[in-house]
């Protein structure tokens, strides 16, 4: 069974309730109807049959309380409102959903700042970060053709916790939703010291910060891509490395570089790219991407539900 049917058979195990604010796209639309038909959760598409006045006006005031201190006024609230997805999110945030997927028409930053805002950031993490499940075909790297990219969609120059907290954010979704063992490689230029510059040293002090933080991983860098993925490059370059030659949680030094890798592999190698699912919140919220397919939404929507398991 390959990932994504694997995936769609977790979801369906321990069904959970997801709310997809873009009913009027046709792709989130059909999405829904596959969803319910498989059996992979339970959908609510918010229509604006489903949206209660009461509920909306409630939800408003409730915003404008979590945000007036941000300088967010009551009028910027209502306008906000007026799009679903500042409903869902807070559906989200009340429990009566248990992860909300949007994206296709929403652009990343308006999906990230209404699951902030509305559902907030978890105490352990601190930070609001993202990352993509990749399904390479024909690929003998990674996990049998899977990886986790982390982070290619929230932070554009993440400091040395910051990107500490992405690779142990991305490590534990792997984890629960991929059933694999995470095995984390720092990406550079570099491989063990063949350069030398300030960002590598930051590298290796991030490699120190995710050991003290999480000693359970396994983690390793910093180290270029051949190294991370290929295990006879791996045996030239990094022999000592448990995770050279190994790797399949793939952490990017900025954004720069990880939104151009997962795009890079998703044209290039026809590979699948589940995301950005969204980490460091209190409950499991997914992205898409504008130019996403049906299964794009079908699958983002199971992951999302996994997560909520």
């Amino acid at each position: 069974m390959d990932t994504i049917a694997k995936l769609r058979k977790k979801a369906a195990a321990n069904l959970k309730t997801i709310v997809l604010p873009e009913y009027n796209d046709v792709r989130v639309a059909e999405a829904a109807k596959i969803i319910e038909k498989e059996g992979i959760a339970k959908v609510i598409l918010l229509t604006p049959d489903k949206i209660d006045a009461r509920e909306k006006e409630r939800y408003t005031q409730e915003y404008y309380q979590i945000r007036k201190e941000k300088g967010v006024d009551l009028e910027t609230a209502k306008k906000l409102f007026e799009d679903p997805l500042y409903y869902a999110a807070m559906m989200l945030r009340e429990g009566k959903a248990d992860g909300f997927v949007a994206g296709a028409s929403h652009t990343t930053a308006d999906t990230a700042r209404a699951a902030i805002h509305c559902v907030g950031i978890d105490e352990k993490l601190l930070i609001a970060t993202s990352c993509f499940i990749m399904v390479v075909p024909h690929c003998p790297y990674g996990e049998k053709g899977t990886f986790v990219f982390a982070d290619c969609g929230i932070i554009p120059e993440p400091n040395k916790r910051q990107l500490a907290c992405i690779a142990i954010a991305a490590a534990r979704m792997t984890a629960k939703v991929l059933d694999f063992i995470p095995r984390i490689a720092l990406l550079s230029y570099s491989t063990k010291g063949s350069a030398r510059a300030k960002e590598l040293d930051d590298i290796v002090e991030t490699l120190g910060l995710i050991r003290q933080m999480a000693p359970d991983l396994l983690a390793d860098g910093e180290m270029q891509i051949d190294a991370a993925l290929v295990p006879e490059v791996a045996q030239i370059k990094y022999p000592a490395s448990t995770v050279a030659g190994k790797a399949n949680v793939l952490i990017f030094p900025d954004l720069n570089s990880g939104n151009i890798s997962y795009k890079l592999t998703q044209r290039l190698a026809g590979a699948r790219a589940l995301g950005p699912l969204f980490l460091g919140l209190k409950k499991p919220c997914s992205d898409l991407s504008r130019g996403c397919s049906v299964d794009d939404v079908v699958d983002c929507s199971a992951v999302t539900a996994i997560r909520a398991q």
